[in-house]
């Protein structure tokens, strides 16, 4: 039950931030930028202490970790996959057009005689 209550407060909290915000339309741009940050700082900062709020942050700590365990492709193997890709989009562009042409054709030129 305590979680749920620090998860509602947080929320509450980034409410106020974002809520700071407006209420404060007269205000300098600065003010209402740290209302908003200070809402989003403390509603971590409660959320941190709940169970799901520690859960969460060792889960990101362990994704962290295991982004780089990750063998990313060189700057050369990119390239060539984009350019795989790139011929492969093309290509099928040119077969689509092609077909499209070749139905247009069949449909008015053929059938229907009504294309000249």
């Amino acid at each position: 039950m305590a979680d749920k209550v620090k998860a509602a407060i947080a929320l509450l909290l980034l409410l106020a931030g974002v809520g700071g915000f407006y209420f404060l339309s007269e205000s300098p741009m600065v003010v209402r930028v740290a209302s908003v940050l200070a809402g989003i700082v403390a509603g971590i900062a409660v959320g941190w202490t709940s169970a799901p709020g520690k859960e969460f942050f060792v889960f990101a700590r362990e994704s962290v970790v295991e982004t780089k365990k990750v063998v990313w492709p060189t700057r050369k193997e990119s390239f060539q996959t984009a350019g795989a890709v790139l011929a492969f989009v093309v290509a099928m562009a040119v077969f689509l057009w092609i077909t499209d042409k070749g139905l247009e054709y069949l449909m008015y030129d053929v059938l229907l005689g009504s294309k000249k």
